[in-house]
């Protein structure tokens, strides 16, 4: 069950647009201006976790697990390349901006590819693979939706702390490796556990 929180938490803590927002949102000084937008974010992942989680229990047949998870650890390996490899600039805006609503924040990551690539390996490999069904699906989904909220979130505090100074992409390219780490080293983790003693 730790590898689903690594695995969530190097998903959903790496630069994407929700999380760059939050940035934005801090080095401008609009944290509490934003919760809003943050709490959407949480109910959309609320939303994916709860809907795939069901799907996925419903049917996903025990036997295509091993092979299921093997395409999955494929797919979180790639993740960490593609994390690993993006060039990240952020660079605030001048003069007002809108502040962004919790309707912003729910379109904007249910239409998120980002959203989905978090929730879809989570849901439909690894819920199914700790037995995690019924009501410990919504408590799990509660639980992965808050920690979406703390991403983009915890970027807007750094935004607000550390202002302009987290403008060189440097930074970024530091924590990207850091995080392609932590992804690899949960795909190995589910290629083991999942793949390699199930099929032996």
């Amino acid at each position: 069950m730790l590898t689903i929180i690594i695995y969530a938490f190097g998903i959903m803590y790496t630069p994407g647009p929700v999380n760059l927002l939050g940035i934005h949102s801090g080095i401008n000084g609009k944290v509490t201006d934003h919760i809003g937008f943050f709490i959407g974010i949480a109910c959309a992942m609320f939303i994916l976790f709860v809907t795939l989680g069901f799907l996925g229990n419903t049917f996903i047949n025990p036997t295509f697990i091993p092979y299921m998870s093997l395409l999955g650890c494929c797919y979180i390996i790639y993740i960490a390349w593609k994390i690993m490899s993006v060039r990240v600039s952020v660079s605030p805006a001048s003069g007002e901006e809108r502040v962004l609503s919790i309707w912003d924040g729910l379109f904007m990551q249910l239409l998120n590819p980002k959203g989905l690539l978090a929730t879809l390996p989570i849901a439909t490999i690894q819920f199914p693979s700790e037995n995690i069904q019924g009501s410990a699906i919504v408590i799990w989904s509660i639980g992965l939706s808050v920690m979406a909220f703390g991403a983009p979130f915890s970027y807007s505090l750094i935004g607000l702390l550390i202002g302009k100074k987290l403008n060189n992409p440097n930074y970024f390219k530091i924590f990207n490796i850091f995080m392609a780490m932590l992804l690899v080293t949960v795909a190995i983790n589910i290629g083991y556990e999942y793949v390699f003693l199930k099929l032996r």
